[in-house]
């Protein structure tokens, strides 16, 4: 199969080619288009044929549910039920936005959609292509990341080409995404809420909006454990690029000192080497053979956030063997940033 490309304005998308991707989603096709996280990889929530080829194109493992994608919060009810006056007060706070919220599912969402669960994930997409497609078609859309599972998430038209180029009908090309990491995902089936997986939205601002908000990492299932997860993203080994990723933690100058003679170990033993560092570390790793991407200031972590997948998958494409990364701290972005490289690397050197 050829893989479609529309090319459209991130701001102003082009009416006409929303139509055409949207009659695809409603005829069963998928297509991928970015919202403000990464490019999602859409399909009728509607139609049981379209979902299943989502888990088929990406293969996803079926215990691994969907957010659904809605064009406006007011349309919350089609797919969930008994909805809490949380669910309302963070709508209004951050829809349209990168907050996922589980809930009871209505009767009508497809087991597909929920890992068989009774629950359901549902946002509010905050991007102008994203709302455009929802609009156009008039039904929910899942969309997951538009890659093959497990690997690094797309923040461009062309990371998703490399990957699922083919398989799909059509992807939406509308640039770059601008969060560059996954919705927050925050489950008000329990109480008090629970941060099941850190995103765009902070765990602060959450707070702020509802007051307690439980976060406990929760540890990957093991490979080959079937339980049904209640967010996307919670599984081992996700957002990993094609190579060997190491994970630096601890203190900043002892954890770059550990990077740097465990550079040179692996450049005099002829592994192809990357580093993957904000800018203020790039002195560390001077006159060594290795490939160095920068991350952009460690004081900016929402710069960091849109650089992460996209160093990924330049150092893969550089041809890396091993990449080198120290582990970021702080709050805000900078959990959803730890959070993805520890679930992408290899090793975790403490």
């Amino acid at each position: 199969m050829q893989t479609k490309i529309w090319r459209v304005d991130p701001q102003t998308p082009d009416e006409t080619l929303l139509a055409e991707a949207a009659q695809a989603i409603l005829s069963g096709q998928l297509v991928a288009f970015p919202t403000e996280t990464v490019y999602g990889l859409g399909a009728n929530a509607f139609d049981r044929q379209a979902v299943r080829r989502v888990f088929l194109a990406k293969g996803r493992p079926a215990q691994d549910p969907l957010i659904v994608h809605l064009a406006d919060a007011e349309l919350l009810s089609q797919v969930a039920r008994e909805i809490p006056p949380f669910a309302e007060t963070l709508a209004r706070a951050f829809w349209p936005g990168p907050l996922t919220l589980v809930l009871p599912k209505q009767e009508g969402v497809l087991d597909e959609i929920t890992a068989g669960l009774p629950t359901v994930a549902v946002r509010v997409p905050a991007h102008a292509v994203a709302l455009g497609l929802l609009r156009a078609s008039g039904v929910p859309i899942v969309a997951p990341s538009a890659n093959r599972f497990g690997h690094v998430s797309p923040t461009t038209a062309q990371h998703v080409l490399e990957d699922l180029g083919g398989l799909i009908e059509g992807i939406l090309d509308g640039g770059s995404t601008h969060v560059g990491v996954e919705s927050t995902v925050l489950d008000l089936t329990c109480t008090p809420p629970h941060l099941l997986r850190p995103g765009g939205v902070s765990l602060e601002a959450l707070q702020e909006q509802i007051g307690e908000v439980v976060y406990l990492p929760q540890k990957p299932p093991e490979e080959g454990e079937l339980t049904a997860q209640r967010s996307p993203g919670l599984l081992a080994k996700h957002y990993a690029p094609q190579a060997e990723l190491w994970l630096f933690a601890g203190q900043r100058e002892r954890a770059l000192q550990n990077m740097r003679q465990t550079a040179e170990q692996a450049c005099r033993s002829g592994r192809r080497v990357g580093v993957l560092v904000g800018e203020e570390a790039r002195g560390f790793f001077s006159e060594l053979p290795l490939v160095l991407y920068s991350l952009g200031s460690e004081q900016r972590y929402d710069e960091m956030a849109k650089r992460l997948y996209a160093g990924l998958r330049a150092l893969d494409r550089q041809g890396v063997e091993l990449i080198l990364a120290r582990e970021v701290t702080g709050e805000g972005l900078g959990l959803a940033i730890r959070d993805r490289l520890r679930r992408a690397a290899s090793r975790v050197i403490e």
